[in-house]
């Protein structure tokens, strides 16, 4: 077993069970074993891939949708430019080159990281080295300021909380360790858990033996970040994956080596993450005040804001083995069949502002 288990096991032998979200805090986050400490491998070689990775046209879209927000916003003199997990730092560079078209804009960015993996700061400030970057722990502790927000595949990685529906109302699964097996394993917790009244309103009629989850942590950062927006101004757009209504479900996964991983095998070796509830997310946000918009496909806003012109244009500067590798990544990022319809895309917004670009006749 790897020390973070033996960890785990002794935490369960102190504690009792655990919640599957503290187990996945633990398993990501624990200083010295967890995957975010020691493990985290981004790109094709890696554990997994995310859209800046498969090509720049994501993050130079992204930067586009930047200039349009500020400029909606009256173009302040000095906005905090916040990106929520950004990964090697890719979507940021390829945001930040395609944003000096508009002049002003990088003269106004604050530009705020929030990372709690000391592996990827250490990338992130490599690749951004010629950038006046500031690093947190957490959002709470970037300055106030009109604000734009980004987050690309950071929800999915939050911990969630899983219930199942009984006879009795919904009953928390939780995580013990069987010593007979020697493996941890979910089990069912005998009283009602408090936790259960964040699942959204329309599981109350879920039949006996469903799953659900619940993501305490995105509920609580869409309430602070709608409260933000609302106080100071400004705009945040989440990409990430799951289904645009609530649905019941365990979506709970392990990635290694770009392959399906036991969760519970191994703790710390592999990324955990569940599918995004965009509605019971937003439902929060629009209760803290902000005006939400979306969630709609990730291909719907890719082509909205001009990807398909912006393969375009690269191609035909193109060598054609370069143009057949551009045509692909646009194909995986906005095809039904790979990233286009599981990946969503959603803004909160200063109630007053606009409708934000992209979202503009959404479907």
């Amino acid at each position: 077993m790897s020390g973070l288990g033996a960890h785990l096991e002794r935490l369960i032998a102190l504690k009792g069970p655990l919640s599957l979200a503290e187990f996945m805090s633990e398993s990501l986050w624990h200083p010295g074993e967890g995957y975010y400490a020691q493990s985290a491998s981004i790109g094709r070689e890696g554990d997994y891939i995310t859209a800046p990775e498969i090509s720049q046209m994501f993050g130079e879209l992204i930067g586009i949708w930047c200039v349009a927000t500020w400029r909606v916003m009256g173009r302040p003199a000095h906005f905090m430019l916040i990106e929520l997990g950004p990964g090697r730092g890719t979507m940021m560079a390829d945001l930040l080159r395609a944003a000096r078209v508009e002049p002003g804009f990088h003269e106004a960015a604050r530009i705020h990281l929030v990372e709690g993996s000391a592996r990827l700061r250490e990338m992130q400030q490599a690749l951004l080295r010629d950038r006046d970057v500031t690093w947190h722990g957490s959002l709470g502790a970037v300055p106030e300021g009109p604000t734009i927000l980004l987050a690309n595949e950071f929800l999915d990685a939050l911990p969630v909380m899983q219930f199942e529906r009984t006879e009795s109302g919904w009953r928390e699964r939780v995580v013990e360790f069987d010593k007979a097996s020697g493996q941890f394993r979910f089990v069912r917790a005998p009283h009602e858990t408090p936790a259960a009244a964040l699942l959204p309103p329309v599981f109350a009629s879920a039949p006996v033996a469903s799953i659900a989850e619940v993501c305490p942590a995105g509920l609580s950062l869409a309430a602070s970040i709608a409260e933000r927006l609302v106080s100071e101004g400004g705009a945040a757009l989440f990409i990430d994956y799951g289904p645009s209504e609530s649905a019941l479900g365990a979506t709970l996964q392990a990635l290694r080596g770009h392959r399906r991983h036991d969760p519970f095998d191994e703790p710390g070796s592999a990324d955990l993450t569940a599918h995004v509830d965009f509605a019971n997310f937003a439902r929060a946000a629009s209760q803290a005040g902000a005006t939400c918009y979306g969630p709609i496909e990730q291909a719907y806003f890719l082509t909205r804001l001009g990807i398909r012109e912006r393969a375009e244009r690269l191609s035909a500067a193109a060598s054609a083995t370069q143009a057949d590798a551009i045509q692909a990544a646009l194909r995986r990022l906005i095809d039904d069949a790979e990233m286009g319809t599981l990946f969503k895309a959603l803004a909160l917004t200063h109630p007053h502002l606009p409708i934000p670009a992209g979202f503009e006749q959404a479907k």
